[in-house]
């Protein structure tokens, strides 16, 4: 090789590693190490010629003259040699050796979860470590050191990395060498804490962009990340998006959400105030804490909207967070205390009135973005996210009660500590409606001959427990059951299985069956468990199910106080029913009117 190709490399290779000691110069945890240091790396330095680097406890640190490595790696190098220091490992200890290991190891794992560099091509396992240097010291000591464990240090595979300077220093200047390192690292590990939530608040691109350009929206991010922990977990996990272009082509006047991409727009053209920025940027974040993407079931996205807009402005009111808009902002006084579904129930009665309402994105559009792909949180990745929500806001709310933050809307609380528990299965709600009005049944000892089975001793009487005659009078319940043509087959059959295993068990002989479509056919009393035996789907029509109630609440050989239990997909009319019912019909689907009575969603 001529001697300008072997120049060329070694620029190549001191380029690199000069680019890397810049990169650790540029990050606020290592930047206050780094000015304390120096980087040694001419020919005579004291790396071994297998090595990568060593540090002394001067803080002079000794990079191989020659290797040629990628930027990142000499990043990786020269962190480890820093946080030697930052961690004060030059300290004497008996078997210098074990603890020169017990070190690496630490410093492995910890650049490991930091995800800082790219480790040298060597034999890492940094999952087997999650404990300190002492405690991995006494086991070094105990067990003896592995095979491979100079492969977590950079000293090279005859030497270790941690070295001590030829002029040895006095005691008293080590100790102030040691305090003078960890002081420095503290201040770096503030400062990156100080630039993580910056980065998250949107004041800086990076941790490495010290300049800070904060709007309205990311000061009121960074003002619930560190002052309202309520909120503060949700918004780290947001993108604010201020883009004025981009929110004209969405139809964004003020502000929206979008679960899914987890980023908040705000329109730099709506001119907030810093009170309105963070009433705004609390809405957003409730809707998607709260769920609201997901609890529509099968409601008119927009009114659904607007309902739960009601719902949180007044919260948000209620809890002086912000200064309500003063446009894009709902707020109702008579309805503080209801929940997000009653509220849906009271607007959809005047559909006129409430479809040209204003919601922080526009006029009669939503300022939740709705899901691109259907039931896309209810599989995979979505379903974690919905978890990911309610826990951030679950976690926010204990926080801030147990440091007594203020106080909070009952409502707000119910629903948090709701959305915190498992949702009950459809088939346990159904089978509490069915003990609600079917209690057990009391039963009588009888010595009554019992069936020919016991022919071979017919006169011996045997006692047994049997329900009182009477009280199986009137045990029954009313079953209408849309067989129209968009009924789904199989959410049908699921119906009738469950209904056919409760009854057995709630000792309920017959049950009055309808069918209907575009008419009603009355089946009469039929036994449960042959009533998926007799159903047919017919198909087209169309579904009306007044007549069909109406033959029940009318039949006189039907019981007065038996309830009914109607099974549709929602494609039905508007219907009035004065006794007490239930509805059972597919996830994701809504009935066209307010419903009265109970409402199980199969799965």
């Amino acid at each position: 090789m001529s001697k300008k190709n072997s120049a060329a490399k070694l620029n190549v290779a001191e380029m690199n590693c000069r680019l890397g000691y810049l990169a650790l110069y540029a990050h606020p945890m290592f930047a206050p190490l780094c000015w304390q240091s120096d980087l040694v790396r001419h020919d005579r330095n004291l790396c071994p010629p297998d090595g990568w680097a060593v540090v002394t406890d001067r803080g002079q640190i000794h990079v191989h003259p020659t290797r040629r490595a990628e930027k990142d790696e000499w990043v990786y190098v020269l962190a480890h040699c820093l946080l030697h220091l930052g961690f004060g490992h030059f300290q004497p200890h008996d078997d210098m050796a074990a603890w020169n290991t017990a070190c690496d190891m630490f410093v492995t794992k910890f650049l490991h979860d930091l995800k800082f560099g790219t480790p040298p091509p060597l034999d890492y396992q940094p999952e087997l470590f999650g404990q300190t240097e002492d405690r991995l010291y006494r086991q070094l000591c105990e067990r003896g050191i592995p095979e491979n464990a100079r492969d977590y240090g950079i000293g090279g595979a005859h030497a270790y990395d941690m070295i001590a300077d030829p002029v040895r220093p006095t005691a008293k200047d080590m100790a102030s060498r040691l305090t003078g390192w960890s002081d420095a690292f503290g201040r770096g590990l503030s400062a990156a804490v100080t630039s993580a939530v910056n980065v998250v608040g949107g004041a800086q691109e990076s941790l490495q962009a010290y300049e800070s350009k904060r709007t309205l929206a990311q000061a009121a991010r960074s003002w619930f990340i560190s002052s309202y922990p309520l909120l503060g977990a949700l918004a780290t996990a947001f993108k604010i998006i201020e883009d004025a272009a981009l929110c004209t082509r969405l139809n964004i006047s003020v502000a929206a959400v979008d679960a899914e991409a987890r980023e908040i727009y705000v329109n730099p053209n709506a001119l907030l105030t810093d009170g309105e920025a963070r009433f705004v940027l609390a809405h957003e974040l409730l809707h998607v804490g709260l769920s609201h993407h997901t609890r529509a079931q099968g409601r008119d996205p927009f009114l659904w909207n607007v309902a739960c807009d009601y719902v949180i402005n007044d919260w948000l009111v209620e809890m002086h967070v912000g200064d309500l808009p003063r446009f894009g902002g709902m707020h109702d006084p008579t309805m503080r205390g209801e929940s997000a579904e009653t509220v849906y129930d009271r607007i959809v009665t005047d559909l006129r009135y409430h479809r040209k309402s204003i919601t922080l994105r526009g006029v009669g559009v939503g300022d939740m973005i709705v899901d691109r792909i259907p039931d896309w949180w209810r599989i995979g990745d979505g379903l974690s996210l919905d978890e990911f929500y309610r826990r951030c806001l679950a976690q926010g709310l204990l926080w801030s009660q147990s440091d007594g933050r203020g106080l909070f809307p009952a409502g707000l609380v119910a629903e948090i500590e709701a959305l915190s528990q498992p949702p009950i299965p459809w088939d346990v709600a159904l089978a509490k409606w069915f003990d609600s009005y079917f209690a057990p049944l009391e039963k009588m000892r009888t010595y009554a001959r019992p069936s020919r089975r016991q022919a071979s001793t017919p006169d011996i009487p045997r006692p047994r427990w049997i329900p009182q005659p009477i009280a199986e009078d009137g045990r029954t319940f009313g079953v209408v059951l849309d067989t129209s043509g968009s009924m789904d087959r199989t959410l049908l059959a699921k119906a009738l299985g469950a209904i056919a295993s409760y009854s057995i068990t709630h000792d309920v002989a017959a049950v009055r069956v309808v069918f209907c479509d575009a008419a009603a056919y009355d089946q009469g009393y039929m036994p449960p468990e042959v009533i998926a035996q007799r159903v047919a789907v017919r198909g087209g029509g169309g579904t009306v199910l007044q007549p069909a109630i109406d033959l029940l609440e009318r039949a006189e050989d039907f019981p007065k106080d038996g309830p009914l239990l109607i099974i549709t997909d929602g494609q039905c009319d508007r219907v009035r029913i004065w006794r007490d019912h239930a509805f059972l019909m597919p996830q994701g689907k809504s009935l066209p009117f307010a419903p009265k009575g109970e409402v199980f969603r199969i799965e």
